[in-house]
Parts: structure tokens; sequence; C-alpha cells
């Protein structure tokens, strides 16, 4: 079997991204270029497919220069179909959003799919100088989507402290690399998790493991790395954050499983309680910022911080219990808060003039479809029941506590109850009738592409929170395939060189 088929989703989104710049480059420059939109769209849908058609593969690694570089699983398709899923909504959100003849339109379209190729490499690498050149791949073409409203102030003031800020994060995850590399004299990972238990210098491996841990605790933005988040939410254009929130973390806590449960599974003792501060701060500090936001964007920018508190109480279940957990309120946050997205894009606009949450007051009156859609994935972010928020939160405490955390479990329930303060507060304000003497917002226009991303969040949320059975079995499918046994500790001394088979 070629080993191009285990790439074959990356494949067909890099020539999907070539494809679209050479006819942006091609067209007259008078012509629109929605078009491209649509071959974006196309690639990616097709690329999501072959991420489907790679369960019938057998497992395993393929191999470049005979050495295994990435591997496709359970646990791989997984998040390829989940990464290519977010970013097939935001470009269905993007077409009908973006202006028709902004600037530079042909390379947005090229810079989302190269984006994914970054991710979904990010999610099937065993070699972590691969992990570092798919990281730099998404994070490149992030950097610049944050800035892509460059004629406002805002824009470039996004992207430049996401770029800056980022980089800063990338060099402690290459000096964990490096150190692991010192440590073990490999960078294969399979290798690394059988030489890590047997390594003379532990204390190479424990400091390779606390700067691998803060470079990707920030690619999440967790707490305390989570400074870059509120000003990229608010900088980014809508559609583009729809992509941030949930795309590129998703890949960035698909590696954090791999890091901790396939590298260093033997240092669990160490790295669970760091995880579980970290869960703590990102939950309380995220819901408490969030209470005094004013301006929309802000306020989901430090959800968002809160949401990633959630998912890392995942990390005390045990074993495939919290890395399935984990990998379902991954699917589950992605599609509400691409949901709620698209309604901010939609009610603000492009140029968000309607960027506070008063300005969301009477949208019910104004548009009783996007009223109701905005409340009913305010209410999945709170974790009501029958919304795929709450099958999420419910698995991952569940989790915790399975995993011995029940303080833990506690503090996420309390903040989820903090949470649905300022979620309801935009929701009675959406639901107030708008008064009278204040001029009323134009009504917002929801056209075919964006309808259809409405659909497919709306329909994932709902299949997730009443019906949530055949996503956890592939979370759990999942889980099962990411944790490899180890080998023993004779046969890893005596051939660390040897490629894991």
């Amino acid at each position: 079997m070629p080993d191009i088929y285990r790439i074959l989703p990356e494949v067909i989104l890099t020539l999907t991204g070539v494809a679209a710049m050479l006819l942006d480059a091609s067209i007259p420059p008078s012509w629109p270029r929605r078009p491209l939109g649509w071959v974006a769209a196309i690639g990616t849908t097709l690329a999501l497919w072959a991420s489907v058609w790679q369960l019938g593969l057998p497992a395993g690694s393929a191999y470049f220069a005979s050495y295994p570089t990435v591997e496709t699983s359970a646990f791989t398709v997984f998040f390829h179909v989940l990464i290519c899923g977010i970013v097939l909504v935001a470009l269905l959100l993007s077409l009908d959003t973006l202006p028709e003849h902004s600037h530079h339109q042909g390379e947005f379209y090229a810079l989302v799919v190269f984006g994914a190729v970054g991710m979904c490499l990010l999610t099937s690498a065993v070699e972590l100088l691969v992990v570092f050149i798919a990281l730099e791949i998404s994070s490149i073409s992030t950097y610049i989507l944050a800035g892509y409203r460059k004629q406002t102030g805002r824009g470039p003031e996004a992207a430049i402290k996401y770029f800056l800020l980022g980089s800063f994060a990338t060099a402690f995850l290459l000096y964990g690399i490096a150190l692991i590399f010192g440590a073990t004299g490999t960078t294969q990972i399979y290798r690394i998790a059988q030489l890590v238990p047997v390594a003379q210098n532990q204390t190479l491996v424990l400091a390779a493991l606390a700067l691998m841990l803060v470079g990707i605790l920030f690619k999440v933005s967790a707490a305390p790395f989570h400074v870059w988040t509120p000003d990229v939410y608010e900088g980014a254009p809508s559609p583009v954050v729809a992509l941030l929130s949930t795309a590129p973390k998703a890949a960035a806590f698909a590696l954090l499983l791999r890091v901790v449960y396939e590298i260093f599974p033997t240092l669990r003792s160490i790295w669970a309680p760091l995880l579980w501060i970290v869960a703590v701060l990102s939950m309380t500090v995220g819901n408490l910022a969030a209470l005094r936001q004013q301006n929309v964007k802000r306020m989901l920018a430090y959800s968002a911080i809160a949401h990633a508190g959630y998912l890392l109480a995942a990390f005390a279940g045990i074993g495939s219990i919290g890395i399935a957990a984990a990998s379902f309120y991954a699917v589950a946050y992605a599609a509400m808060n691409v949901g709620i997205f698209a309604i901010l894009t939609l009610v603000a606009g492009y140029d968000e003039q309607l960027s506070l949450i008063d300005d969301f007051r009477g949208l019910i009156y104004r548009s009783p479809f996007l009223g109701c859609l905005l409340i009913f994935f305010l209410i999945s972010l709170i974790g009501i029941p029958f919304t795929g928020g709450f099958f999420g939160k419910f698995y991952v405490f569940s989790a915790a506590v399975g995993g011995g955390a029940i303080a833990l479990a506690i503090i996420g329930l309390l903040n989820s109850g903090l949470a649905t303060a300022y979620y309801l507060r935009l929701a009675l304000v959406s639901a107030q009738r708008p008064s009278t003497d204040q001029k009323a917002p134009p009504k917002p226009v929801v056209g075919v592409a964006v309808g259809a991303a409405l659909l497919l969040t709306i329909l994932a949320t709902l299949v997730l929170g009443i019906i949530p059975g055949a996503v956890l079995h592939a979370a759990q499918s999942a889980a099962h395939t990411l944790q490899v046994p180890l080998a023993p500790a004779a046969t890893a001394v005596a051939d660390p060189a040897l490629p894991a088979q």
C-alpha cells in the first residue's frame, strides 16, 4: 500500500490551496473571487471523505526515508474529520459574509485550506520534528488570517500580538523537543515513550515535559497562557474567529493527548496535577473575566478560555476514559461555538459595527430565526440537557470523578453555574423588545452558504445532545488506538535507533 494514502487528506487540501492561488492569479482582477471559496469548500469536502476512507486502511505508520513519520488510526481519523468539518463550515460562513470585492479574497480561502493541512498533520504526526513543522504551517496561516482586515487598526494589532506571543510559545515547544532528544536520542514518539522510563537524565525529561506543556497550553488558550485570546478574537473577522476558536485548538488538544498519554504516560503523577491546576485557573479566570465584558467577541474569548479548562478536566480521567471525554467535548464545543460566531457574523456584519451586547437588543424581533438560534447555542454553551454542551460537560466531569478528581468536578460545576450569568445576559438582551426611540439596525440576511453552515452546526449540536452514541463510540475507538503499550525496557535500550514497527 503506498504510504501517500496515509496523508491523503493533507495532499487533497494542499492541492486545493494551490489550485485556489493559481486560479486567483489567472482570472482578471475585475472578476469576483467568491467562486474560489466554493473550490476550497469542495476540496475540503473531498479531504473529509478521504479521512473517513482511511478507516478502511490497516492501522499503522507511513514510512518516509525509512522512518515512521505519520500514522493512520481511529484517533487520527476522528480529529481529521472534526478539523475538516470545522474548516468546511468556516468556508461556507465566509462565502456570504466577506465583501464581494474585499482585498485578497482568493488568498483568504487558500490560507484557510493551508492552515487545515497543518492542523490535520499535527494530529497524525508520530515524529516530533513533523509535529513542529505542522504547527508552524497551521500557525503562520492563522497569524495572517487574524490580520485580514488590515484597513482597521484592530486587525494588524491582533495579528502582531498573535504572531509575537505564538512564536514565543512555539519556541518553548521546540526547546522541549530538543531536550527530549537530548535525553533519549530520538524524536520518534513511540521510541521516546519506550526510552523515557529508563533515561539516565530524568531532569532533562522533566524539563522537556514542562516546556512542551507550556507551548501546547498556549495554543489552546488555557490560563495563564491566555493573554492573546481576547485581543485576537476582537481584531480578527468573525468567520476567522469561528475557525481560530475551534480547529487549531482541536489539533492542539490532540497533540496534548498524544504527548501526555503516549510520550509521558509514566509521568502521570507529575503532569496530571499540573493540568488539574491549569484547568481550575482557566475555568475561574475565564468566567470571572467574561462577566465584566460588554463586547460580545471578548466575552466569547474569555468563555473559550473557560471551556479550555472544562476540557482539561477530562485529563484527570484514567486512560481511555479521559481521552474519549476530551475528544467528545472538542466536537461538542466546536459545533456550538462555530454556530454562535456564525450568528455574530450575520448580526454585527463584516465591519462589526454592532459588536456590543446592547447592540443585540431585540434581535429576536428583528430576526426571529437568528434570535432563537442565538439562544439555542447559548443554552448549549451553558450545558442545558438535550444539547451537545450538556453531554460534553457530563462526560468530562464524569471522567474527572472516575479519576478521583472529585474536587475538580465540583469546581467545574460551580464555574458552569457562574458562566450562566453572562450567557443568559446576552440571551435576555436579545429577547427584550427594542426601545421605540432607538434606530433599528438592519435586518440580517441569511444567504445559502451561511444557511448551510448554520444547519450543519444546529444538527451537530442536537445530535450530540440527543443521540450522542455514534460520536461517543468514535471517541472511545480513538482513545483505545491512541495508547500504545510500551516495549520492554531492555529492548528499548538495546536498539534505540530502530524505528517502531
